[in-house]
């Protein structure tokens, strides 16, 4: 062993004071008792001292080797502090600092009480506790929330006994996730068990679609419109071509036939069932209101929702990637006053076509409210087809018969460009030229 006297052999390790055996009054006791506590404290804080400045030494005795300083054999306790609180090597302050906070995450935490998990099982539902799948999901659950707590109460000790310096350098090297915040817009302060059940039952006394009126009301509206469209051309391809004013008369046509048939079947049973008086069995005199409101709703989603479902099918006639149900509309090509063209114009078959998409969105607007036929009113049901559906068929049908169309573009350009200078003046203006020029027999010929 080396004979040289270092830094690090000044302090030796502190003694505890040997345990003194009395007789002592209860008041004596708890006062001994308390400066036990304070004395066993300061013998704490000399260890972590002396352990931390012992790091500082050993760099400090490798400096004297390395630059062949003569040793230091007396530190005045005032330098020792300045020392231990004002470094002058970055890195030894690190060490200390890692040191001490290694100490503090050593000591022993206080564990959660059971009985704080106990209280958490017990407000969750039995039925969702059943199962041995649920049964490892719900260990699994409680041991995360053992670590998030061991977690929490470990960086919150280490928060209050140690205050991290502010270096850089210190920041690079530790990265410490934030502390959880408490979540915004929420009050824990008092149970959500009863609010809830309150609203619950709340909802359940004025949610009217409960009521057993309605669930009847929807299997009247199931049984009419499951498989009803109020046009429908799915077999138009199988009559042949058809003209642009057949097409706008089939389609009223069958818009008012459907439209007198769910008047005289359904609407007629929808207003049987109100004409009962157990329809309103169990709605109060103040909730009539708001149960017709209801009642109105209802009428309305199933009348649009035939609409729209009829809307699809008419415009999914021409589908862009499935030709075999496009309808096939006849067309002449015509010559009048020297002009030759389609008939009827493309703009008028594009015209025909949406206003299919029109006559659909004007059917069934006409019922009337139930609360407005039994007491004589003369307010109707909201039935109208929604703006979004309309602008969507339209704009669809649009880019289909452009599409459509190029075949007829195509094949009118090709007699305009073969045949047309026949009949726009150009062949009449060349014969009235070559008679104006008297040419020979020959060239007659």
């Amino acid at each position: 062993t080396s004979s040289k006297r270092t830094l690090r052999t000044l302090f030796r390790p502190p003694a505890l004071p040997p345990p003194v055996v009395s007789e002592e009054s209860p008041s004596q006791k708890k006062l001994l008792a308390y400066h036990k506590g304070k004395e066993e404290q300061k013998i704490i804080n000399q260890i972590l001292i002396d352990r931390a400045l012992e790091v500082y030494y050993i760099d400090m005795d490798e400096r004297e080797e390395r630059d062949a300083a003569p040793p230091i054999t007396e530190l005045p306790s005032t330098v020792r502090k300045y020392f231990f609180i004002k470094p002058l090597n970055i890195l030894s302050f690190q060490a200390e600092y890692f040191f001490l906070k290694n100490c503090v995450q050593s000591n022993p935490m206080v564990p959660i009480q059971q009985q704080w998990l106990r209280s958490m099982l017990a407000m969750v539902p039995q039925s969702l506790m059943e199962g041995r799948d649920r049964e490892l999901l719900t260990e699994d659950l409680l041991k995360e929330i053992v670590r998030d707590y061991e977690k929490s109460m470990q960086r919150c000790v280490l928060r209050r006994a140690l205050v991290k310096p502010d270096i850089k350098e210190l920041d690079k090297l530790e990265e410490e996730a934030p502390l959880p915040s408490l979540p915004l817009g929420l009050d824990f302060s008092s149970m959500w068990r009863n609010s809830y059940i309150k609203a619950k039952n709340q909802i359940n006394s004025t949610l009217h679609i409960l009521h057993p009126t309605m669930k009847t009301l929807l299997d009247f509206g199931y049984t009419a419109f499951f498989n009803f469209l109020v046009v429908d051309f799915s077999s138009c391809r199988l009559k042949g071509p058809i003209d642009c004013r057949s097409l706008k008369t089939d389609a009223s046509l069958s818009c008012s036939k459907a439209e007198d048939k769910i008047t005289t079947t359904w609407y007629q049973r929808v207003l049987g069932l109100f004409s009962q008086p157990e329809s309103l069995d169990g709605v109060k005199l103040d909730q009539l209101e708001s149960f017709y409101n209801c009642v109105a709703v209802l009428i309305s989603n199933q009348l649009k929702e035939l609409l729209q479902r009829t809307t699809e099918v008419f415009v999914k006639l021409f589908d862009l990637e499935d030709r075999r149900r496009l309808p096939i509309f006849k067309m002449d090509l015509t010559l009048d006053e020297n002009r030759m063209e389609f008939y009827p114009s493309l703009q008028d078959l594009e015209e025909a076509i949406l206003f299919v998409v029109d006559c659909i969105g004007q059917t069934l607007q006409n019922f009337q409210k139930v609360d407005a036929w039994l007491m004589g009113g003369t307010e109707t049901l909201d039935a109208e087809l929604p703006a979004h559906i309309v602008q969507w068929a339209k704009s669809t049908l649009g880019e289909s018969i452009t599409d459509n169309l190029e075949g007829p573009k195509q094949h009118f350009k090709g007699y305009v460009e073969n045949y047309g200078w026949l009949v726009d003046g150009t062949a009449e203006e060349r014969i009235n030229t070559f008679i104006a020029e008297q040419p020979s027999f020959d060239e007659y010929t």
